[in-house]
């Protein structure tokens, strides 16, 4: 019979892995280890012996009873080695503990607590020590003037607003309120800055012992946040791993399914690419119900504006509104003169001046890479709505990387520069003069200020025309049934940035994903001046980043294109889209749930089940006040949706002609690059956020 024995070689790993856990000295740790190696070796033994006894030794009866001895032995020093384990770990928590505070003095990092005095904790203490119990804390928030939901040291959050409400409220002692890691704190979902939640979860140990606990908590919380009730649940309960999956609402004007303009960039190469395969018959089909919208907007409601407007304006305005071409026929039809009055050259220059107005970047809009303020330059900005034309001077690869023109040419600038450090022999460049632009004259300032009020009536009357729109039953049933493609297992990793086809984490399940058939009316005033939102519900087991605005965007895309929806199978395959995501505005947290903790942990330990339901009332109350409201006020003020999309219309770049009627093949050759080998982060709760 071989030996069980196992040589200290096998056992260094173990032995490592209880040094890194415990306080003891690594030189005891060799000795302790080694003893584990006898309990298998006397078992191996008993079992041999006991088998000699069955064929009549009675030899081994002796032998077997000393075994069971060593192996009791054995078992003890085991039981040792695990206590000392554990004490260890104990000990290198409240260290790892102290550490962090220590390191956060030194550095002046603000707590995410409230620090209390020695004498007061002290006092606490001799008043008698509260028992804690682990708790699923059930919440709902308004996302806007916070930095998001996970807690932090240097921003507003959500969850720094909630464990101070638990420390004033007395749910969590003054021992334990200056780190959330004592009270073991764990998020359900994370969401992003400005995301809002009508039902969201932490789970944490709170002493709970009054029964008005939710109400003194809530009492402490601005009318942003609100605790919906606290749920005693098993000990080793985390929200976060037991979560299921995820119900989530986007909401967004219907004019947000209006076609592009006739006028814009994408418009002339949804006619063009449908002529040219042949599709026009289908692609007017599944246009019918929107069919003539625009031509009779520009008639009833902006014709007679542009007859207001002076002459020698009326082209500029135009064209910063849609385009030069159109510039061109409108002031024709207008019996104005189809040239500008500002000369290239000139020290203003006007279109540009009306255009500066926020908007996503082309960067943002296509993909991966944020770009920061204050690189954003008038140039940058130019790119939005009101001058489109200006997006098509970024190379595309560079918008592809979140590169703007002024940081393509700092890029450049800075390669020069390495060149001519790596090469002393050559001559240094005379350095370049800088023309410094001529203060404006009277009469130019008196042009600009009447082109910047004529701008804005005409964007008025345009977002007015837009807000009066009503969506037909028939294309309601279209998004429908472009949604239903979601529903399954699918690969996304067109939907989020950064990831492969073949990355395993981008198959996502979804349950179910729908449009309410009717519509809601927001707004003051009579019922045709009110605007008109859909809520799309989406159910899915996690969710990567980006990916519900992705899968927003591309279904709005589509329809409003009138594409073929077979597109949307390609976006599944390995083939890349560039997929613009939707504005975050309209993106809110519905509830988690907790199924299958409901049906097994709970009802086994006698625990509540955890279920948003039993707080509708309150919760649908405080939707429609701290959230609808909110959304609905936001998009009134800066028109975020109407600008995204005529960003999109005006952006004159292949990476959107997917949604013409030669779909796929309309962006081979020009698809977006392969992200390199990063992995980005996935939101089990949003991510999108």
């Amino acid at each position: 019979m071989s030996s069980v024995r196992q040589p200290w070689s096998t056992l260094q790993p173990f032995s490592r892995m209880l040094a890194r856990q415990s306080t003891m000295p690594r030189a005891t740790l060799p000795r302790m280890t080694a003893s584990l190696v006898r309990a298998p070796a006397s078992i191996a033994r008993t079992r041999d012996q006991t088998t000699d006894a069955r064929t009549g030794s009675a030899r081994a009866i002796g032998t077997t009873a000393a075994s069971d001895m060593e192996r009791r032995a054995s078992l003890m020093t085991v039981a040792e080695i695990r206590k000392e384990i554990w004490d260890g770990q104990i000990i290198y928590k409240r260290q790892k503990n102290e550490d962090a505070q220590k390191k956060r003095q030194r550095e002046g990092i603000k707590g995410q607590g409230i620090e209390f005095s020695k004498e007061e904790i002290e006092a606490e203490k001799a008043e008698g020590r509260k028992p804690k119990r682990k708790v699923a804390v059930l919440i709902g928030y308004s996302g806007t003037g916070y930095k998001g939901m996970q807690i932090s040291g240097t921003e507003r959050t959500i969850e720094g607003d909630l464990f101070q409400a638990f420390i004033r409220a007395g749910a969590i002692s003054k021992a334990n309120a200056e780190d959330p890691k004592k009270s073991g704190l764990v998020r359900c979902a994370r969401t992003d800055k400005g995301v809002h939640a009508a039902g969201n979860m932490v789970s944490l140990k709170l002493i709970v012992e009054d029964n008005d606990i939710v109400q003194k908590i809530n009492a402490e919380l601005s009318p942003q946040i609100r605790v919906w009730g606290i749920e005693r649940t098993i000990g080793s309960f985390s929200c976060y791993q037991a979560c299921d999956s995820r119900w989530y609402e986007y909401l967004m004007p219907s004019y947000a399914f209006l076609p592009p303009h006739t006028s814009s960039w994408l418009a002339k190469q949804l006619e063009s690419a449908a002529d040219e395969v042949g599709d026009r018959e289908a692609y007017e089909a599944r246009q019918e119900e929107v069919k003539g919208f625009w031509e009779k907007i520009d008639e009833e409601d902006i014709k007679p504006i542009l007859e207001t407007i002076d002459e020698d304006i009326r082209w500029d305005v135009i064209k910063a509104l849609q385009g030069e071409e159109e510039a061109n026929a409108k002031s024709a039809e207008a019996g104005a003169e189809a040239e500008p009055i500002v000369k290239a050259g000139s020290t203003i220059n006007t279109a540009s001046e009306v255009a500066k107005e926020k908007t996503e970047d082309a960067a943002i809009i296509i993909n991966e890479a944020a770009v920061r303020p204050e690189s954003a330059t008038a140039a940058t900005e130019s790119t939005s709505e009101t001058h489109p034309e200006s997006s098509s001077s970024v190379p595309a690869e560079m918008k592809q990387d979140g590169i703007t023109t002024d940081e393509a040419e700092v890029i450049a600038a800075a390669d020069d520069a390495a060149t001519i450090k790596a090469d002393p022999t050559r001559p240094a460049d005379p350095a370049p003069e800088i023309p410094v632009p001529s203060e404006p004259t009277d009469a130019e300032m008196e042009r600009l200020l009447r082109l910047r009020a004529a701008t804005k009536t005409l964007r008025t009357a345009y977002v007015a025309a837009k807000r009066k729109y009503r969506i037909p039953a028939k294309r309601i049933e279209r998004i429908q049934n472009a949604l239903n493609k979601y529903v399954g297992t699918k690969n996304y990793h067109n939907y989020t940035i950064q990831k492969t086809f073949k990355d395993p984490s981008v198959k996502r399940h979804i349950k179910s994903f729908k449009v309410n058939p009717k519509p809601i009316l927001i707004g003051e005033g009579p019922e045709e001046e009110k605007t008109e939102w859909l809520s799309l519900k989406v159910h899915g087991q996690s969710f990567m980043m980006h990916q519900i605005r992705k899968m927003v965007g591309m279904v709005t895309l589509l329809v409003r294109a009138g594409a073929d929806l077979k597109t949307m199978d390609a976006s599944f395959t390995a083939a890349r889209f560039s997929i613009p995501k939707v504005p975050g505005l309209g993106l809110l947290l519905e509830r988690p749930v907790f199924d299958t903790y409901n049906n097994l942990q709970a009802s086994k330990h006698g625990r509540e089940n955890l279920d948003f339901n039993k707080y509708e009332k309150e919760l649908e109350a405080f939707k429609e006040r701290e959230i609808y409201q909110r959304i609905f006020r936001e998009e009134e003020e800066k028109n975020e949706f109407s600008r995204f999309f005529n960003h999109v219309d005006n952006f004159k770049e292949a990476h959107f002609l997917f949604v013409t009627s030669k779909g796929v093949d309309a962006i081979k050759g020009i698809e977006r690059k392969a992200p390199k080998d990063a992995e980005s982060d996935t939101e089990r709760g949003g991510a999108d956020n």
